[in-house]
């Protein structure tokens, strides 16, 4: 059996009517830049998340980027940025001129250890990045405590955890602003990139609208100086159509996910945590744990079963992040996680059987 690590097949076919409906809508418009195919989604992925008010723009990047900036974060500011998360984290805090002050990773949860933040914190630091990595929550009462208790800003990196719950909350809704990607193979993905920033702070969305459109709220009229980067009229379309359905295959890759939590029983594995009342997950990346990751890498691959590292070399040992001095070593956690992390298949439309076969195969890996 051949399973690929994802096929956005099942979805597209699903709403594929629909997704050719939305092109001819915006083709017929001919307003392809902020018309309101943008307004209208902004307006329902801020319902969605369960907040006031959102703004599109080109990249989840970008939205991190674009959030810093609102923020007045700059030159010689320090943020702090999980040791363990994709370089676009890290690389938006340097974008700006600040500098990514790396903390290490809460075990097998993959996100930020809140009980290492606070002995990172300096004069310098203006603000804290919780990422929701891989579709689980980070644990936000105690980051938003630390926060409060020095006076920093927090951001939610929630690229990978679109409809994700934590405490009953939407991500999205639970710091001062967020960051959203679009990427398509996103639970909620465009058929191109895309971003988005949601906040319940009217001044950083404000600021986050004039920055992505150069800097201008009238044509013409640039109040600072902005960038280029806008969530165009089709991308918003084809995002419209699929976030009425984004709850539902959500709920499909929670089952899937129950799956693999309950019945791979090798020793040699170590599972991701599960969903809860408080973690309420969307599984964007099923991520295990191996000892011999690259044995049990070919061997998959042998199998038919197409797999990913996420993420096999941390920031802080890439070589674009070296002028930080940081050796190797700095992050125990964040680097055994690095060099022993394997995501299996789990998208919606993976067959019971694929999950039968998946299954079946790494419990009798090695044993």
């Amino acid at each position: 059996m051949k399973i690929p690590y994802l096929d956005l097949q099942p979805i597209h076919v699903e709403v594929s009517d629909e997704l050719h409906t939305a092109f001819d809508n915006v083709l017929t418009s001919s307003t392809f830049i902020q018309g309101e195919e943008l307004k209208a989604f902004e307006y329902e992925f801020a319902s969605f998340c369960e907040v006031d008010n959102a703004v599109g723009c080109g990249n989840g990047l970008d939205a991190i980027f674009l959030i810093l900036k609102a923020m007045g974060i700059g030159v010689g500011d320090e943020v702090i940025v999980p040791a363990h998360t994709f370089i676009a984290t890290a690389l938006a805090v340097t974008y700006v001129g600040a500098t990514p002050v790396f903390v290490e990773t809460a075990g097998n949860s993959f996100n930020i250890d809140p009980d290492e933040i606070e002995q990172s914190i300096t004069a310098n630091t203006k603000a804290i990045i919780a990422v929701h990595l891989y579709g689980r929550p980070a644990d936000m009462d105690p980051i938003l405590a630390v926060a409060k208790k020095h006076r920093l800003r927090v951001i939610e990196d929630a690229a990978q955890a679109h409809g994700a719950r934590y405490q009953g909350k939407r991500v999205g809704s639970i710091g001062d602003a967020a960051a959203f990607s679009f990427y398509p193979g996103k639970n909620l993905g465009a058929l191109g990139d895309s971003g988005l920033v949601t906040s319940n702070d009217p001044e950083i969305i404000q600021k986050v609208a004039m920055l992505r459109n150069y800097g201008s709220k009238t044509k013409y009229v640039h109040e600072v100086q902005g960038n280029n980067s806008r969530l165009d009229e089709l991308q918003a379309a084809f995002l419209r159509v699929k976030l009425k359905e984004l709850d539902r295959w959500n709920a499909k890759r929670e089952l899937i996910a129950q799956r693999y939590l309950s019945e791979i029983i090798n020793p040699g594995i170590v599972l991701p945590l599960p969903s809860d009342d408080v973690y309420q997950c969307v599984w964007h990346i099923f991520a295990i744990l191996c000892d011999k990751r690259d044995d049990l890498e070919n061997y998959l691959r042998e199998k038919g079963i197409e797999t990913i590292r996420h993420y096999p070399i941390p920031i802080h040992m890439q070589e674009a992040y070296r002028y930080l001095g940081l050796e190797p070593r700095s992050y125990p956690q964040a680097e055994m996680i690095a060099s022993s992390e394997l995501s299996i298949p789990l998208y919606y439309g993976l067959s019971d059987d694929m999950v039968d076969y998946i299954i079946d195969t790494i419990n009798v890996f090695m044993n």
